[in-house]
C-alpha cells in the first residue's frame, strides 16, 4: 500500500464512529456536569464514547498517541508520530438539547497535519469523510466547497461575536449573512458541501473541534486557517488555535477585512 493511502486508518475512524452512535444514541437522561472555567457540560454519554473510541482505536493503533476533550491530556501524545485527536459528541449542548446537531468527530494526525477524518452525525444519518489528497465524500459523494466570493450574497456560520465591529478593520463589518450551528465540526463540514460559504470563530479554539472538519473542508477545495490566517497544526503542546477562519472561495475575501491586531 502506499505510503500516502491512509484509507485503512479511516477505514478504523468510520467503523469506531458507527460502533459509537448507538451508545450515544441510548442514553436518555444522561448526568450532566460542568467543566471547570466555564468550559461548558459534559455528560456521561460523552465519557461512555469516550472510552469506548479509546479502547477501540487504541487497540488497533497501540503507537498512536491520544488527544480527546474527555481524557486528560499527557505529554507522552507529543512523542507519537501519529495521534488520534477526537470529540467524542461535539454539540453537547444540542445533544443534551434534544437536537440532532451533534456530532461524532474523530481523526488522525501526523507531524502536524490531518491525514484521515470522519465526522458522523448520526441523528441525520450523514457520514462526512477525508484523506489527505484523497478528496472529500458526503455518504460516499463528492463534495465541493462554495465559489461564492460575493459577501452581499454569502452566508457565513459563526456566533454573534464573530460580527462585532471590534474584529473588523475599521469597524467595517461585511454584509454577509450569519447562520449558526452547535458543532464546530459540522460547521466545517457544511462549508465543504457549499451549503453555507464560510466559518469564523474568535475564540481559542480546541484542535479536538476543528480536527476533521479541517481536513474534509480543504480536500473539499476549500481553505482552513486561523482568524489571523495563519495554517492550523495539530499535536501541539497546548492544543489551541488563534480562533478560525474556514470557507471556500471567500476566505480569501474575508480574511484582508479581518482586523489583525484585535484582541
Amino acid at each position: 500500500m502506499p505510503e500516502t493511502d491512509h484509507s485503512d486508518d479511516l477505514a478504523l475512524l468510520v467503523a469506531a464512529a458507527r460502533e459509537a452512535a448507538p451508545i450515544a444514541i441510548e442514553f436518555r437522561a444522561p448526568k450532566v456536569w460542568d467543566k471547570p472555567d466555564g468550559a461548558g457540560p459534559v455528560c456521561e454519554a460523552d465519557l461512555a464514547v469516550d472510552a469506548l473510541l479509546r479502547e477501540r482505536l487504541g487497540a488497533a493503533r497501540p503507537s498512536y498517541g491520544w488527544l480527546s476533550e474527555e481524557t486528560a491530556d499527557a505529554p507522552e501524545r507529543l512523542d507519537a508520530a501519529r495521534i488520534f485527536v477526537v470529540d467524542p459528541i461535539d454539540g453537547t449542548r444540542a445533544y443534551l438539547e434534544g437536537s440532532a446537531d451533534w456530532a461524532h468527530s474523530l481523526a488522525v494526525a501526523e507531524n502536524g497535519r490531518i491525514i484521515a477524518a470522519c465526522v458522523l452525525l448520526p441523528r441525520h444519518d450523514l457520514l462526512y469523510t477525508a484523506t489527505l489528497g484523497g478528496g472529500a465524500f458526503l455518504n460516499g459523494e463528492p463534495i465541493h466547497a462554495s465559489t461564492q466570493t460575493d459577501p452581499a450574497r454569502a452566508t457565513l456560520l459563526g456566533p454573534r461575536l464573530a460580527m462585532s465591529p471590534k474584529h473588523w478593520s475599521g469597524g467595517d463589518v461585511p454584509p454577509v449573512r450569519r447562520a449558526f450551528r452547535s458543532a464546530l465540526a459540522w460547521r466545517l463540514c457544511l462549508l465543504a458541501e457549499a451549503r453555507f460559504d464560510a466559518m469564523l470563530t474568535i475564540r481559542p479554539t480546541w484542535e479536538w473541534d476543528i480536527a476533521a472538519g479541517s481536513l474534509i473542508l480543504t480536500e473539499a477545495g476549500g481553505t482552513a486557517t486561523d482568524r489571523r490566517g495563519a495554517a492550523l497544526s495539530f499535536n501541539k503542546p497546548h492544543p489551541q488555535s488563534d480562533g478560525v477562519l474556514a470557507g471556500g472561495a471567500l476566505h480569501g475575501v474575508l480574511l484582508p477585512l479581518l482586523d489583525p491586531s484585535a484582541a
